[in-house]
Protein backbone atom coordinates (compact mmCIF):
# COMPACT_ATOMS: atom_id res chain seq x y z
CA UNK A 1 0.00 0.00 0.00
CA UNK A 2 1.34 3.75 -1.07
CA UNK A 3 2.32 5.98 1.77
CA UNK A 4 -0.71 8.45 0.09
CA UNK A 5 -3.33 5.57 0.72
CA UNK A 6 -2.09 4.82 4.10
CA UNK A 7 -2.43 8.61 5.18
CA UNK A 8 -5.58 8.92 3.36
CA UNK A 9 -6.88 5.64 5.06
CA UNK A 10 -5.63 7.02 8.87
CA UNK A 11 -7.50 10.38 7.98
CA UNK A 12 -10.66 8.71 6.75
CA UNK A 13 -10.99 6.20 9.66
CA UNK A 14 -11.09 9.08 12.24
CA UNK A 15 -13.82 10.63 10.35
CA UNK A 16 -16.01 7.23 11.06
CA UNK A 17 -15.12 6.46 7.18
CA UNK A 18 -13.85 2.95 5.50
CA UNK A 19 -11.85 2.90 2.51
CA UNK A 20 -12.77 -0.28 0.31
CA UNK A 21 -10.31 -1.81 -1.24
CA UNK A 22 -8.78 -0.42 -4.53
CA UNK A 23 -10.57 3.47 -3.06
CA UNK A 24 -13.20 5.15 -1.90
CA UNK A 25 -16.37 4.22 -0.41
CA UNK A 26 -19.40 5.43 1.62
CA UNK A 27 -18.88 5.04 4.65
CA UNK A 28 -21.12 6.07 8.19
CA UNK A 29 -21.04 9.64 9.50
CA UNK A 30 -20.51 10.41 13.33
CA UNK A 31 -23.32 13.01 13.26
CA UNK A 32 -26.99 13.43 11.82
CA UNK A 33 -26.32 14.68 8.45
CA UNK A 34 -29.82 14.65 7.60
CA UNK A 35 -29.45 16.06 4.59
CA UNK A 36 -26.42 16.35 2.23
CA UNK A 37 -26.34 19.41 0.41
CA UNK A 38 -24.86 20.32 -3.24
CA UNK A 39 -21.59 22.18 -2.59
CA UNK A 40 -20.29 24.65 -5.23
CA UNK A 41 -17.33 26.59 -4.76
CA UNK A 42 -16.76 29.59 -6.71
CA UNK A 43 -13.23 31.41 -7.48
CA UNK A 44 -12.06 34.35 -9.33
CA UNK A 45 -8.50 35.49 -10.00
CA UNK A 46 -7.34 39.03 -9.07
CA UNK A 47 -10.73 40.35 -7.98
CA UNK A 48 -9.96 43.02 -5.70
CA UNK A 49 -12.49 43.57 -2.42
CA UNK A 50 -13.80 47.19 -4.07
CA UNK A 51 -14.41 44.84 -7.38
CA UNK A 52 -18.16 44.38 -6.84
CA UNK A 53 -21.25 46.55 -7.27
CA UNK A 54 -22.66 45.24 -4.02
CA UNK A 55 -19.41 46.59 -2.36
CA UNK A 56 -20.03 50.24 -3.88
CA UNK A 57 -18.27 50.27 -7.28
CA UNK A 58 -19.23 53.25 -8.79
CA UNK A 59 -19.09 51.76 -12.74
CA UNK A 60 -18.60 48.17 -12.44
CA UNK A 61 -21.83 46.04 -13.12
CA UNK A 62 -21.89 42.51 -11.52
CA UNK A 63 -25.71 42.10 -10.95
CA UNK A 64 -25.71 38.71 -10.21
CA UNK A 65 -23.37 38.87 -7.18
CA UNK A 66 -25.12 41.76 -5.88
CA UNK A 67 -28.56 39.66 -5.99
CA UNK A 68 -26.22 37.02 -4.62
CA UNK A 69 -25.05 39.16 -1.75
CA UNK A 70 -28.72 40.10 -0.73
CA UNK A 71 -30.16 36.98 -0.23
CA UNK A 72 -27.69 35.48 1.68
CA UNK A 73 -24.10 35.65 3.80
CA UNK A 74 -22.02 38.96 2.41
CA UNK A 75 -19.00 38.23 4.65
CA UNK A 76 -17.48 41.82 5.29
CA UNK A 77 -13.86 39.88 6.64
CA UNK A 78 -13.39 36.74 3.85
CA UNK A 79 -9.55 36.23 3.81
CA UNK A 80 -8.08 34.34 0.77
CA UNK A 81 -5.71 31.76 2.60
CA UNK A 82 -2.40 34.00 1.05
CA UNK A 83 -1.89 36.78 -0.96
CA UNK A 84 -1.13 35.38 -4.30
CA UNK A 85 -3.32 32.37 -6.41
CA UNK A 86 -1.90 28.78 -5.79
CA UNK A 87 -1.34 28.90 -1.81
CA UNK A 88 -4.91 29.72 -1.69
CA UNK A 89 -6.29 27.24 -3.66
CA UNK A 90 -4.60 24.97 -1.72
CA UNK A 91 -6.25 26.03 1.39
CA UNK A 92 -9.45 25.59 0.07
CA UNK A 93 -8.88 22.15 -0.86
CA UNK A 94 -7.37 21.32 2.55
CA UNK A 95 -8.62 23.57 5.21
CA UNK A 96 -4.57 23.75 5.48
CA UNK A 97 -2.04 27.01 5.16
CA UNK A 98 -0.21 26.11 1.96
CA UNK A 99 3.15 26.25 3.97
CA UNK A 100 2.39 22.98 5.72
CA UNK A 101 3.02 21.23 2.55
CA UNK A 102 4.97 23.19 0.20
CA UNK A 103 2.69 25.51 -1.76
CA UNK A 104 4.82 28.72 -0.98
CA UNK A 105 3.47 30.55 -4.08
CA UNK A 106 2.79 30.80 -7.82
CA UNK A 107 4.04 27.97 -9.69
CA UNK A 108 5.74 26.34 -6.43
CA UNK A 109 5.20 23.08 -4.86
CA UNK A 110 2.05 21.18 -5.92
CA UNK A 111 -0.63 19.17 -4.19
CA UNK A 112 1.21 16.50 -2.13
CA UNK A 113 0.31 13.13 -2.62
CA UNK A 114 -0.40 12.71 1.26
CA UNK A 115 -2.94 15.46 1.65
CA UNK A 116 -6.21 15.04 1.90
CA UNK A 117 -8.81 17.25 -0.38
CA UNK A 118 -11.96 17.80 0.07
CA UNK A 119 -13.04 16.18 -3.05
CA UNK A 120 -11.65 13.21 -1.17
CA UNK A 121 -13.75 13.22 1.61
CA UNK A 122 -16.80 14.20 -0.22
CA UNK A 123 -16.57 11.03 -2.72
CA UNK A 124 -16.79 8.56 0.69
CA UNK A 125 -19.64 10.34 1.34
CA UNK A 126 -21.67 9.37 -1.80
CA UNK A 127 -20.77 12.71 -3.73
CA UNK A 128 -19.66 13.20 -7.38
CA UNK A 129 -16.84 15.33 -7.59
CA UNK A 130 -15.75 17.99 -10.57
CA UNK A 131 -13.15 20.54 -10.98
CA UNK A 132 -13.89 23.42 -14.03
CA UNK A 133 -10.88 25.88 -14.73
CA UNK A 134 -7.90 27.02 -13.08
CA UNK A 135 -6.14 24.13 -11.42
CA UNK A 136 -2.46 25.76 -10.24
CA UNK A 137 -1.99 22.97 -7.71
CA UNK A 138 0.27 21.21 -10.36
CA UNK A 139 0.84 20.16 -13.56
CA UNK A 140 -1.48 18.69 -15.89
CA UNK A 141 0.51 16.41 -18.27
CA UNK A 142 4.12 14.92 -18.55
CA UNK A 143 3.38 14.39 -22.24
CA UNK A 144 3.64 17.67 -23.80
CA UNK A 145 4.79 21.34 -23.12
CA UNK A 146 1.85 23.14 -21.37
CA UNK A 147 1.65 26.32 -19.58
CA UNK A 148 4.49 27.36 -16.95
CA UNK A 149 5.62 23.98 -15.61
CA UNK A 150 4.32 21.24 -17.56
CA UNK A 151 6.78 19.62 -20.03
CA UNK A 152 7.36 15.73 -21.68
CA UNK A 153 8.92 13.98 -18.76
CA UNK A 154 8.61 16.69 -16.38
CA UNK A 155 6.88 14.34 -13.34
CA UNK A 156 8.15 16.17 -10.46
CA UNK A 157 4.63 18.25 -9.91
CA UNK A 158 2.60 16.74 -12.10
CA UNK A 159 -0.40 16.61 -9.66
CA UNK A 160 -3.39 16.64 -11.48
CA UNK A 161 -6.93 16.95 -10.20
CA UNK A 162 -8.07 13.64 -11.51
CA UNK A 163 -5.78 12.29 -8.73
CA UNK A 164 -6.36 14.28 -6.24
CA UNK A 165 -10.60 13.78 -5.88
CA UNK A 166 -12.08 15.21 -8.74
CA UNK A 167 -14.48 12.59 -11.11
CA UNK A 168 -15.15 14.95 -13.74
CA UNK A 169 -12.33 17.95 -15.26
CA UNK A 170 -12.13 20.55 -17.78
CA UNK A 171 -8.90 22.21 -16.27
CA UNK A 172 -5.67 24.47 -16.94
CA UNK A 173 -2.48 24.47 -14.92
CA UNK A 174 -2.53 27.87 -14.36
CA UNK A 175 -3.64 31.20 -16.54
CA UNK A 176 -5.19 31.85 -19.71
CA UNK A 177 -6.55 34.57 -21.62
CA UNK A 178 -10.32 35.80 -20.33
CA UNK A 179 -11.44 35.62 -23.88
CA UNK A 180 -10.64 32.97 -26.51
CA UNK A 181 -8.18 31.42 -23.94
CA UNK A 182 -6.49 29.04 -26.47
CA UNK A 183 -5.16 32.00 -28.27
CA UNK A 184 -2.50 34.94 -27.83
CA UNK A 185 -4.46 38.28 -27.18
CA UNK A 186 -3.69 40.08 -30.68
CA UNK A 187 -2.12 37.40 -32.70
CA UNK A 188 -3.77 33.75 -33.89
CA UNK A 189 -0.87 31.77 -32.43
CA UNK A 190 -1.66 29.43 -29.54
CA UNK A 191 -1.42 30.84 -25.60
CA UNK A 192 0.38 27.61 -24.85
CA UNK A 193 -1.63 26.80 -21.48
CA UNK A 194 -4.93 23.78 -22.68
CA UNK A 195 -7.27 22.23 -21.26
CA UNK A 196 -7.77 18.65 -20.13
CA UNK A 197 -10.62 16.41 -19.32
CA UNK A 198 -7.77 13.86 -17.61
CA UNK A 199 -4.75 11.98 -18.56
CA UNK A 200 -3.45 12.64 -22.24
CA UNK A 201 -6.72 14.21 -22.71
CA UNK A 202 -6.36 17.98 -24.18
CA UNK A 203 -9.70 19.76 -24.80
CA UNK A 204 -10.04 20.96 -28.51
CA UNK A 205 -14.04 21.55 -28.96
CA UNK A 206 -15.82 24.84 -27.74
CA UNK A 207 -13.30 27.08 -26.63
CA UNK A 208 -13.98 30.57 -28.40
CA UNK A 209 -15.00 33.66 -26.64
CA UNK A 210 -15.50 34.58 -22.94
CA UNK A 211 -13.78 32.07 -20.84
CA UNK A 212 -16.07 32.47 -17.97
CA UNK A 213 -19.07 30.90 -20.38
CA UNK A 214 -16.35 28.13 -21.77
CA UNK A 215 -15.84 27.10 -18.19
CA UNK A 216 -19.57 27.27 -17.08
CA UNK A 217 -20.73 25.24 -20.29
CA UNK A 218 -18.82 22.01 -18.55
CA UNK A 219 -19.87 22.79 -15.20
CA UNK A 220 -23.70 22.97 -16.08
CA UNK A 221 -24.24 19.34 -17.58
CA UNK A 222 -21.65 18.48 -14.84
CA UNK A 223 -24.40 19.94 -12.26
CA UNK A 224 -27.54 18.98 -14.54
CA UNK A 225 -26.45 15.14 -14.52
CA UNK A 226 -25.88 14.96 -10.85
CA UNK A 227 -29.30 16.34 -10.64
CA UNK A 228 -30.53 13.47 -12.93
CA UNK A 229 -29.33 10.76 -10.89
CA UNK A 230 -30.49 12.55 -7.48
CA UNK A 231 -26.46 12.25 -6.22
CA UNK A 232 -24.83 14.69 -4.31
CA UNK A 233 -22.29 16.68 -5.91
CA UNK A 234 -19.35 19.23 -5.32
CA UNK A 235 -18.17 20.97 -7.79
CA UNK A 236 -15.07 23.68 -8.14
CA UNK A 237 -15.44 26.47 -10.34
CA UNK A 238 -12.16 28.69 -10.64
CA UNK A 239 -12.53 31.32 -13.09
CA UNK A 240 -9.25 32.55 -14.60
CA UNK A 241 -11.05 36.07 -14.73
CA UNK A 242 -10.05 38.98 -14.09
CA UNK A 243 -6.19 37.81 -14.43
CA UNK A 244 -3.84 38.91 -17.00
CA UNK A 245 -4.25 38.50 -19.84
CA UNK A 246 -7.57 40.14 -19.24
CA UNK A 247 -9.77 40.74 -22.46
CA UNK A 248 -12.99 41.15 -22.92
CA UNK A 249 -15.69 40.59 -25.61
CA UNK A 250 -17.17 43.08 -27.55
CA UNK A 251 -20.83 42.77 -25.89
CA UNK A 252 -19.03 43.43 -22.56
CA UNK A 253 -16.23 46.02 -23.93
CA UNK A 254 -19.78 48.19 -24.89
CA UNK A 255 -21.09 48.39 -21.15
CA UNK A 256 -17.68 50.28 -20.37
CA UNK A 257 -16.75 52.37 -23.39
CA UNK A 258 -16.39 55.43 -21.33
CA UNK A 259 -13.56 53.87 -19.77
CA UNK A 260 -10.24 53.78 -21.45
CA UNK A 261 -9.39 50.48 -23.43
CA UNK A 262 -7.44 48.60 -20.22
CA UNK A 263 -10.42 49.50 -17.93
CA UNK A 264 -12.95 48.58 -20.39
CA UNK A 265 -11.55 44.73 -20.57
CA UNK A 266 -11.11 44.87 -17.07
CA UNK A 267 -14.99 45.34 -15.67
CA UNK A 268 -15.84 43.47 -18.99
CA UNK A 269 -14.59 40.28 -18.35
CA UNK A 270 -15.59 40.60 -14.43
CA UNK A 271 -19.36 41.69 -16.11
CA UNK A 272 -18.65 38.58 -18.29
CA UNK A 273 -17.82 36.03 -15.22
CA UNK A 274 -20.88 37.80 -13.21
CA UNK A 275 -23.36 36.47 -15.88
CA UNK A 276 -21.92 33.03 -15.60
CA UNK A 277 -22.67 33.23 -12.25
CA UNK A 278 -26.15 34.09 -13.08
CA UNK A 279 -26.64 31.30 -15.12
CA UNK A 280 -25.48 29.18 -12.53
CA UNK A 281 -27.83 30.20 -10.00
CA UNK A 282 -30.99 30.35 -12.34
CA UNK A 283 -30.01 26.64 -13.27
CA UNK A 284 -30.10 25.50 -10.01
CA UNK A 285 -33.63 26.89 -10.15
CA UNK A 286 -34.20 25.07 -12.62
CA UNK A 287 -33.48 22.26 -11.54
CA UNK A 288 -35.05 22.13 -8.31
CA UNK A 289 -32.22 22.15 -6.12
CA UNK A 290 -31.29 25.38 -5.18
CA UNK A 291 -32.11 25.62 -1.85
CA UNK A 292 -30.27 22.26 -0.58
CA UNK A 293 -27.06 23.81 -2.32
CA UNK A 294 -24.41 25.93 -0.54
CA UNK A 295 -22.58 27.88 -3.11
CA UNK A 296 -19.61 30.03 -2.35
CA UNK A 297 -18.04 32.52 -3.72
CA UNK A 298 -14.47 34.55 -3.58
CA UNK A 299 -11.73 35.71 -4.74
CA UNK A 300 -7.89 34.02 -4.66
CA UNK A 301 -6.03 37.23 -3.41
CA UNK A 302 -6.01 40.99 -4.32
CA UNK A 303 -6.28 42.82 -7.69
CA UNK A 304 -2.78 42.95 -9.68
CA UNK A 305 -0.87 45.74 -10.45
CA UNK A 306 -0.23 49.32 -8.90
CA UNK A 307 -2.78 51.90 -7.73
CA UNK A 308 -3.26 52.73 -10.94
CA UNK A 309 -4.44 49.76 -12.33
CA UNK A 310 -8.10 49.03 -13.18
CA UNK A 311 -8.50 46.62 -9.92
CA UNK A 312 -9.79 48.34 -6.58
CA UNK A 313 -9.77 47.26 -3.28
CA UNK A 314 -11.74 50.51 -1.56
CA UNK A 315 -9.59 51.68 0.13
CA UNK A 316 -7.42 48.73 1.96
CA UNK A 317 -3.86 49.21 2.02
CA UNK A 318 -1.83 46.48 -0.23
CA UNK A 319 -2.79 44.49 -3.72
CA UNK A 320 -2.07 40.94 -4.93
CA UNK A 321 1.29 39.74 -3.29
CA UNK A 322 1.12 41.50 -0.07
CA UNK A 323 -0.09 40.56 3.31
CA UNK A 324 -1.79 44.44 4.20
CA UNK A 325 -5.63 43.99 3.53
CA UNK A 326 -5.66 44.75 0.20
CA UNK A 327 -4.02 41.71 -0.62
CA UNK A 328 -6.17 39.48 1.05
CA UNK A 329 -9.38 40.57 2.25
CA UNK A 330 -11.31 39.45 -0.99
CA UNK A 331 -15.17 39.44 -1.79
CA UNK A 332 -16.53 36.51 -0.25
CA UNK A 333 -20.34 35.08 -0.21
CA UNK A 334 -22.54 32.11 0.46
CA UNK A 335 -26.22 31.32 -0.79
CA UNK A 336 -27.69 28.85 0.75
CA UNK A 337 -31.53 29.16 1.30
CA UNK A 338 -32.51 25.74 3.25
CA UNK A 339 -30.14 27.48 5.80
CA UNK A 340 -29.97 31.06 5.14
CA UNK A 341 -33.76 32.53 5.09
CA UNK A 342 -32.52 35.72 6.58
CA UNK A 343 -29.89 37.41 4.67
CA UNK A 344 -26.93 39.23 6.45
CA UNK A 345 -23.92 41.03 6.60
CA UNK A 346 -21.00 38.69 8.66
CA UNK A 347 -18.11 40.89 10.60
CA UNK A 348 -16.39 37.82 11.59
CA UNK A 349 -12.96 37.18 9.95
CA UNK A 350 -13.33 34.00 7.56
CA UNK A 351 -10.92 32.03 5.01
CA UNK A 352 -10.64 29.69 2.43
CA UNK A 353 -9.11 27.46 4.88
CA UNK A 354 -12.84 27.43 6.47
CA UNK A 355 -14.38 25.15 3.69
CA UNK A 356 -13.13 21.83 4.61
CA UNK A 357 -13.92 21.79 8.42
CA UNK A 358 -17.23 23.73 7.38
CA UNK A 359 -18.34 20.78 4.63
CA UNK A 360 -17.27 18.04 7.42
CA UNK A 361 -19.46 19.78 10.28
CA UNK A 362 -22.56 20.23 7.95
CA UNK A 363 -22.22 16.61 7.07
CA UNK A 364 -21.90 15.58 10.72
CA UNK A 365 -18.56 14.32 9.91
CA UNK A 366 -16.36 14.91 13.44
CA UNK A 367 -13.61 13.15 13.72
CA UNK A 368 -12.13 12.76 17.62
CA UNK A 369 -9.20 13.99 16.76
CA UNK A 370 -7.50 15.43 13.61
CA UNK A 371 -4.69 13.59 12.22
CA UNK A 372 -2.99 16.89 10.71
CA UNK A 373 -3.67 20.22 11.61
CA UNK A 374 -6.45 22.02 10.36
CA UNK A 375 -6.16 25.48 10.29
CA UNK A 376 -9.75 26.52 9.17
CA UNK A 377 -12.72 26.53 11.77
CA UNK A 378 -16.57 25.77 10.96
CA UNK A 379 -18.79 28.05 10.07
CA UNK A 380 -21.69 25.92 10.46
CA UNK A 381 -22.30 27.75 13.82
CA UNK A 382 -22.19 30.99 12.43
CA UNK A 383 -24.15 30.06 8.95
CA UNK A 384 -26.81 28.94 12.26
CA UNK A 385 -26.36 32.69 13.73
CA UNK A 386 -25.39 30.47 16.77
CA UNK A 387 -21.63 32.33 16.51
CA UNK A 388 -20.54 35.93 15.91
CA UNK A 389 -16.31 35.41 17.27
CA UNK A 390 -14.03 33.51 15.08
CA UNK A 391 -12.72 31.04 18.12
CA UNK A 392 -9.05 31.32 17.01
CA UNK A 393 -6.85 33.29 14.46
CA UNK A 394 -6.24 33.27 11.17
CA UNK A 395 -2.35 33.29 10.26
CA UNK A 396 -0.30 33.71 6.86
CA UNK A 397 2.82 33.60 5.65
CA UNK A 398 4.20 34.59 2.14
CA UNK A 399 7.79 34.71 1.33
CA UNK A 400 9.29 37.60 3.57
CA UNK A 401 5.70 38.46 5.04
CA UNK A 402 3.63 37.05 8.13
CA UNK A 403 0.61 38.12 9.48
CA UNK A 404 -1.74 36.96 12.09
CA UNK A 405 -5.11 38.18 12.14
CA UNK A 406 -8.12 38.09 15.17
CA UNK A 407 -11.37 39.14 16.15
CA UNK A 408 -10.17 42.95 16.51
CA UNK A 409 -6.52 43.24 15.66
CA UNK A 410 -3.90 42.12 13.17
CA UNK A 411 -0.04 41.79 13.50
CA UNK A 412 2.54 41.95 10.64
CA UNK A 413 5.85 41.60 9.39
CA UNK A 414 7.44 42.53 6.25
CA UNK A 415 11.15 41.14 7.14
CA UNK A 416 10.30 37.34 8.57
CA UNK A 417 9.39 38.40 12.12
CA UNK A 418 12.27 41.16 12.46
CA UNK A 419 10.03 43.87 12.93
CA UNK A 420 5.99 44.03 13.60
CA UNK A 421 3.53 46.55 13.61
CA UNK A 422 -0.30 46.23 14.81
CA UNK A 423 -3.11 47.41 13.71
CA UNK A 424 -7.20 47.56 14.61
CA UNK A 425 -9.17 46.69 12.07
CA UNK A 426 -11.57 47.25 13.60
CA UNK A 427 -11.38 50.98 13.91
CA UNK A 428 -8.57 51.47 11.00
CA UNK A 429 -9.24 49.83 8.57
CA UNK A 430 -6.90 51.02 6.30
CA UNK A 431 -3.72 50.11 8.79
CA UNK A 432 -3.08 53.88 8.78
CA UNK A 433 -1.98 53.74 12.89
CA UNK A 434 0.90 50.98 14.03
CA UNK A 435 0.05 50.40 17.68
CA UNK A 436 2.96 48.03 18.44
CA UNK A 437 4.78 50.72 21.00
CA UNK A 438 1.01 51.60 22.05
CA UNK A 439 -0.47 48.34 22.72
CA UNK A 440 2.73 46.55 24.04
CA UNK A 441 1.30 43.49 25.37
CA UNK A 442 -1.15 42.99 22.72
CA UNK A 443 1.64 42.78 20.24
CA UNK A 444 3.48 40.12 22.40
CA UNK A 445 0.66 38.00 22.70
CA UNK A 446 -0.37 38.10 18.96
CA UNK A 447 3.50 37.49 17.97
CA UNK A 448 3.85 34.30 20.72
CA UNK A 449 0.88 32.89 18.79
CA UNK A 450 2.22 33.48 15.40
CA UNK A 451 5.51 32.31 16.18
CA UNK A 452 3.96 28.97 17.67
CA UNK A 453 1.55 28.67 14.63
CA UNK A 454 5.15 28.79 11.99
CA UNK A 455 6.39 26.10 14.38
CA UNK A 456 3.53 24.31 14.00
CA UNK A 457 3.47 24.88 10.07
CA UNK A 458 7.21 24.06 9.83
CA UNK A 459 6.67 20.87 11.46
CA UNK A 460 4.40 19.68 9.15
CA UNK A 461 6.16 20.54 5.90
CA UNK A 462 8.66 18.24 7.43
CA UNK A 463 6.40 15.54 7.24
CA UNK A 464 5.73 15.40 10.59
CA UNK A 465 1.52 15.08 9.95
CA UNK A 466 2.29 11.71 7.60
Amino acid sequence: MSQRETTRRDFLKNLGIVLAAGGFSRGLSAGPAASRPNIILCMTDDQGWGDTGYNGHPVLKTPNLDKMASEGLRFERWYSGAPVCSPTRGSSLTGRHPYRYGIFHANVGHMRDQEVTLAEVLKTQGYTTGHFGKWHLGTLTTEVKDSNRGRPGQTEHYAPPWEHGFDTCFSTEAKVPTWDPMKTPGADTPYGTYYWSGPGRRVTENLDGDDSRVIMDRAIPFVRSAAKQNAPFFAVIWFHAPHLPVVAGPRFRAMYRDQDPKVRAYYGCITAMDEQVGRLRAELETLGIARNTMLWFCSDNGPEGNDSAPGRTKGLRGRKRCLYEGGVRVPGLLAWPEKIETPRVVQMPCSTSDYFPTVLDVLGLRPDRQPEPIDGVSLLPLIEGRMDQRPGPIGFQSRNQLALIDNRYKIYSKDKGDTFELYDLVNDLSEERNLATEKPEIARKMIDRLNAWRVSCQQSLDGKDY
